[in-house]
């Protein structure tokens, strides 16, 4: 990825200093113990570093119509000036850092900063003349998940002094914000390597009411780089009340990738798409009749018209579009006894064709309805058009 570095010879007559000045990247204690801890970061503003500068021995253009002075010539001009343009100097030196964050920001460049320390919430990352914050949560789970025994705080103690790959995410030179995100960097560069319909092994990192985040193992010596969020819906077929009875932290588990959100960095996963779903067959095996179930459970077209799920009247428009359907229609329906989703759920039955009829099988709660689907089209035509469909209808 490109590495942005303030030029010589700006036109701005700022962005050369940057290089006016050599850069030590060794960690400040001063510098470091003046931060607080960022419980909120609006409390977290950044300091330069107290590096005494040492002068280049290069020719620098201050300005497009200024004239080119020897290092003789500056270094008079800085140790004959007064504290007050030393300071001016020093000023001027971070803007120009501060533009440099807000270059590597705006492109979204991944840049390669030393942990200067850590504190309670974060690490310190070295950025030219500037320091930046990276929250622990915006860590990359390659660290936890390599060594899962240690603490945030021992994790953060063996990365201080190392260099690690961050994208900027935030640059607020008003505010003296500068966060860092690693998460976003090993995004950069390993989204291009996941598809839908992917599946990984991956580590229960955290669990939720909604659901659990999970660390993707990636087959490069097994590490860890991204993570998805299987919905409490995506946990498994039958109802889960509370996904801890289900998912603990730490346990490994397969799943599929069923979503992929690249502007916002995010991948839905699924459980319980990797399992055979017990509605994969006809209405008679998912309601099965018997003395216990009353007799409203199943009931069939005849004499009135089933009114269709939420969402399936904008499928059946978009399936008789599709070549090769000739009709969709609902033949019947009936009421489980559990609700698997709230959302319109769609299968393709593995009963065997009719006449060219398929059965597809439409779920919502606990209301089930069978379809037969009249088409010249065979099982993987079919999967194909509805795959179509799906990704037209919203």
């Amino acid at each position: 990825m490109p590495i942005f570095s303030p030029t010589v010879g700006s036109s701005t007559g700022l962005s050369f200093l940057t290089h006016l000045f050599n850069v030590d990247g060794s960690s400040n204690p001063s510098s470091i113990s003046s931060f607080t801890s960022p419980h909120s970061l609006s409390n977290f503003y950044l300091r330069y570093s107290g590096t005494k500068p040492a002068l280049h021995t290069s020719k620098v253009s201050l300005s497009s119509g200024a004239k080119t002075e020897s290092p003789t010539e500056a270094a008079g001009e800085v140790t004959g000036n007064s504290s007050s343009s030393t300071d001016a100097i020093r000023q001027a030196r971070r803007s120009a850092d501060w533009k440099a964050a807000r270059v590597y920001f705006e492109s979204g460049s991944i840049y390669e900063g030393r942990v200067e320390g850590f504190n309670g919430g974060g690490l310190l990352i070295r950025f030219y003349s500037l320091v930046g914050f990276l929250p622990f949560p915006q860590l990359s789970p390659y660290h936890s998940c390599k060594d899962p025994e240690k603490t945030i705080q021992e994790i953060a103690k063996g990365l201080t002094g190392e260099i690690i790959s961050v994208k900027v995410i935030q640059a607020d030179e008003e505010k003296r914000r500068l966060i860092f995100s690693e998460k976003e960097a090993a995004w950069s560069k390993f989204s291009k390597e996941i598809n839908i319909g992917d599946i990984f092994k991956a580590k229960v990192g955290s669990v939720e009411d909604y659901g659990a985040f999970l660390h993707l193992r990636f087959p490069d010596a097994g590490h860890y780089h991204l993570t998805g969020l299987v919905h409490i819906s995506e946990v498994s077929w039958d109802l889960v009340q509370d996904v801890r009875d289900v998912l603990s932290e730490g346990d490994e588990v397969r799943v599929k990738i069923i979503k992929i959100d690249r502007k916002k960095s995010r991948i839905t996963l699924s459980i319980k798409q990797l399992e055979e779903d017990p509605l994969l067959e006809t209405l008679d095996k998912v309601i099965p009749q018997d003395s216990h179930i009353g007799s409203d459970s199943l009931s069939t077209n005849g004499g009135y018209s089933i009114e269709p799920l939420p969402g399936l009247d904008a499928i059946f428009e978009e399936l008789l579009r599709e070549d090769g359907v000739d009709d969709v229609r609902i033949s019947r329906q009936g009421f489980e006894k559990r609700v698997v989703s709230q959302d319109l759920q769609l299968w393709l039955s593995n009963a065997p064709p009719v006449n060219n009829r398929f059965t597809l099988l439409a779920r919502a709660g606990r209301q089930v309805q069978e379809i037969q689907l009249t088409t010249s089209l065979d099982q993987e035509g079919i999967k194909k058009a509805l795959q179509h469909v799906l990704e037209r209808v919203p």
